[in-house]
């Protein structure tokens, strides 16, 4: 397992060096100058210049660029220019509420991939077996916001069972809090879960058809016990491979489904950066995002080989 993480540490490591320069160049590549912003109505060149200056804007881009990596190594992820405070404490201020929906989502995406994917490897009967294919398709296609508002509709207007608005600590208020995490993760993981379905659906499908299913059926295995210890046993690979793919659409979905839920996560950071041209808050928080990407990318990779030797042994 040492070999195979040492592998695979160059690809990590090149991916985070282009993603830096990615987060770095996109933010100022937009239209518009901070400084012109940060110098209010009708300001004067000296000031804008004064303002450029002060916070290192006329500087070439290499300069910058390499100032700001210098900074990430030592821990200093910067300062807002528009809040005047460091982007390390506005993270950590909304981190909590990011992380609460992306793990209660990717609960969700593991549940409805396996339990959509088992069944529908599994059904024998022709209209069963289309039903599941159509829910499956229909979760594809349909995006996150409108499930999302097709969920406050029928769970907070039509029926008042669910808070959709606003959010409670899960660690401040299990009970609570929980509640107000159900709705937008179910629709964040609706998505991803019938992508991971339909991995699991295929595989499942191609694993009925190898010899050790045909020798476990000649001995008398029950169905059940062939489906599961065998079939899903055997493709859980490509069920691990399709839940790493699909955390990155959970990332990137948050930033919807916090603003249209209220929720105060770093969705919403996000997209106020974007407004006001913060981009040393935009940039850590895109390469933040590549970050937890790849690493949710490698401990997947890391399962799929204790899963298969073949893949451990570079074979």
């Amino acid at each position: 397992m040492t070999r195979f993480l040492l592998r695979k540490t160059p690809s990590v490591f090149f991916v985070l060096f282009a993603s830096s320069i990615i987060a770095f160049a996109l933010p100022r590549l937009a239209p518009g100058d901070v400084a012109v912003v940060l110098a209010g109505e009708n300001p004067d060149a000296d000031t804008i210049a004064a303002i450029r200056e002060q916070l290192g804007l006329n500087k070439s881009p290499a300069v910058q660029y390499f100032d700001w990596i210098g900074g990430l190594f030592r821990g200093d992820l910067g300062e807002s220019f528009l809040l005047h405070r460091s982007v390390a404490s506005l993270v950590s201020d909304r981190i909590g509420s990011t992380l609460e929906l992306a793990v209660l989502s990717t609960l969700f995406v593991i549940a409805i991939g396996a339990g959509l994917g088992i069944l529908a490897g599994s059904a024998r009967v022709g209209w069963v077996r289309a039903l599941l294919d159509f829910t499956d398709s229909l979760f594809v296609a349909i995006p996150s916001f409108v499930v999302g508002l097709g969920l406050i509709l029928v769970f907070g207007v039509f029926n008042r069972w669910l808070p959709v608005s606003g959010e409670v600590g899960v660690l401040h208020d299990p009970a609570i809090g929980i509640q107000y995490l159900v709705l937008p993760s179910l629709a964040l993981a609706l998505g991803p879960g019938a992508v991971v379905a339909r991995f699991i659906q295929t595989e499942m499908a191609t694993m009925r058809k190898a010899e050790f299913v045909d020798l476990a059926v000649s001995k008398g295995a029950s169905r059940r016990r062939i489906t599961f210890r065998h079939v899903f046993r055997n493709s859980l690979g490509s069920a691990v491979v399709a839940v790493g793919l699909q955390i990155g659409h959970v990332l990137a979905g948050a930033v919807v489904i916090e603003a249209i839920f209220a929720r105060n996560g770093l969705g919403q950071l996000a997209v106020s950066s974007v407004q006001s041209r913060d981009f040393t808050v935009l940039q850590v928080l895109i390469l933040g995002a590549v970050f937890i990407a790849v690493v949710c990318q490698l401990f997947t990779e890391i399962i799929l080989a204790a899963l298969d030797p073949r893949i451990r042994l570079g074979e």
